[in-house]
């Protein structure tokens, strides 16, 4: 289990942004490891009414379930670590053996039992070092859409935040204020895109 606090600037990209940002850093998109995400909450919403987030990933043959929630800078992320089968019963909602999320869980007074899968989301995501932090490239897939985003995860909120300003602003890319990949998987579910 991990417990770390999250920072990071968000900013949605075009597809032509999104090309021109692999070429100034001379990668390619088969330079990305595809990640799927399956996102949970319960049939009221309540983790959506606590600005949490509940979500298993998949990348190669690891898994993880991990559940954000808010902090005065970012999010604190609950992290634990699954096997295969693990992973396959909390999707499936046999059992939940995620023990530090299960406890994190518990106290929003959320039970697992009540936990559905409300959806899956593929990214391909491609990292990299920038300054003081860390530069990602997500092209996501999801409801028969795709959209792309440029990430910036720091330590330092104000410094990151002056950083990831001047990188768009040296790249030509507007600022366009970035919801979390679940709020817009919600969006495009609910307009059944």
């Amino acid at each position: 289990m991990t417990k770390e606090l999250e920072i990071e600037f968000k900013n949605m990209l075009t597809r032509e942004e999104y090309k021109r940002l692999l070429t100034h850093f001379h990668l390619a998109a088969d330079d990305a490891k595809t990640q799927e995400n399956y996102y949970f909450d319960t049939a009221d919403f309540k983790l959506k009414e606590a600005k949490c987030a509940l979500r298993i990933r998949k990348k190669l043959e690891s898994f993880e379930c991990t559940l954000k929630i808010p902090a005065p800078e970012g999010n604190f992320e609950i992290t634990d670590p699954l096997n295969a089968l693990q992973a396959e019963a909390i999707i499936s909602g046999q059992s939940f053996e995620a023990a530090e999320v299960y406890a994190a869980l518990q106290k929003l007074q959320v039970e697992p039992s009540q936990l559905i899968m409300i959806g899956k989301l593929m990214t391909h995501r491609i990292e990299l070092s920038y300054k003081d932090g860390l530069l990602v490239l997500d092209h996501s897939e999801y409801q028969n859409t795709a959209d792309y985003e440029v990430e910036f995860e720091v330590q330092d909120a104000k410094l990151g935040q002056q950083q990831f300003l001047e990188f768009l602003q040296l790249q030509k890319i507007p600022v366009r204020p970035a919801d979390k990949k679940i709020a817009r998987f919600m969006k495009a579910a609910k307009s059944g895109i």
